[in-house]
């Protein structure tokens, strides 16, 4: 096959790997993804995949094919050379990095924002507990470039004033915190007992209590209530996609905040699928209305709808 034909046929592929992955691993990220325009779900699908690729890493898939725990680093740092690699050349013999590298091309993202990722992936190989600033800079590596990383996507091609970008790349970020320590708190017994970690400053799930729980739950909603004001500003053919991601987990944030504390210690709360379909219906309603819409998240506290993509895991 000559080289000219070779490649288009390799990207092909690369994305279509990427697409599998990410939706094999979460059916509520495919849900969402099919409000967005068929350019910007491939590209999305890219960055999530490897985000799963390096999550999977340090969560336990090596450990469980019995790689030795010192070699597991290793591989963390192998991918993020090929990451970078790729991001200078344009190619990567792994085909989730190559996916991403194309997506990284056409819409500038770069090591600004790939290196804060890989250092809070590498900080869960041994960090187990965490004081409030490596915290919000794990928040911010692990989940808010992520979030900037999918708004490039969503601004590609879309010329918009310096105040207005301001706005939605610190909605972004609020999003992308919001669903972090929204998953952090729906997973705080699995996260400690099968990992080790302790993610919130202060807390163990041996003491974790309602005010704890409050807490946590009201810097939750203080995030998308800032978040929420950027809606208006995100293009309409990603908007709804995004409204969608964002009402499963402002569902289960208001499901968290009625379950009990105690009970948060050994139960994992999900967004029941009949929920997620009547949440689904009403976005896609909101795309062909194209209007952002109010609601109440995760505290019941008034707030503003707004976007957002995270590193998903499902609701």
């Amino acid at each position: 096959m000559a080289a000219d034909q070779g490649l288009p046929l390799y990207n092909t592929v690369a994305r279509q790997t990427s697409a599998v992955l990410i939706r094999s691993y979460s059916t509520s990220f495919g849900l969402a993804s099919r409000l967005l325009d068929a350019r910007t779900r491939k590209q999305i699908e890219t960055i999530y995949a490897l985000v799963r690729l390096a999550d999977e890493i340090v969560d336990g898939v090596p450990a469980a094919a019995r790689v030795p725990r010192a070699e597991i680093g290793t591989l963390l740092d192998e991918l993020e050379t090929d990451t970078e690699r790729a991001l200078r050349t344009g190619y990567s013999v792994n085909l989730v990095v190559h996916a991403f590298a194309l997506t990284a091309g056409e819409t500038g993202i770069g090591t600004e924002l790939t290196r804060p990722f890989f250092a809070s992936m590498r900080a869960d190989l041994d960090q187990m507990e965490h004081t409030e600033d490596s915290f919000n800079e794990y928040v911010y590596g692990s989940a808010e470039v992520v979030g900037l990383m999918c708004l490039q996507c969503f601004l590609q091609g879309v010329p918009l004033p310096d105040d207005h970008a301001k706005q939605l790349r610190e909605g972004a970020q609020r999003l992308g915190a919001a669903f972090q320590k929204v998953n952090f708190l729906r997973d705080l017994a699995q996260d400690f007992e099968a990992l080790g970690r302790s993610y919130f400053p202060g807390i163990t799930v041996a003491a974790f209590s309602e005010a704890d729980k409050h807490r946590i739950l009201d810097g939750i909603d203080a995030d998308l209530l800032v978040s929420g004001a950027a809606v208006a500003r995100l293009p309409a053919n990603c908007r709804a996609a995004v409204v969608l991601a964002q009402d499963l987990f402002a569902e289960l944030a208001r499901r968290l905040r009625s379950t009990p504390a105690e009970e948060l210690r050994t139960t994992r709360v999900r967004v029941p699928n009949p929920v997620k379909a009547r949440i689904a219906a009403r976005a896609f309603l909101t795309r062909k209305a194209a209007v952002p819409r109010t609601q109440q998240p995760g505290g019941g506290k008034p707030g503003s709808r707004f976007p957002g993509s995270q590193n998903e895991r499902q609701p």
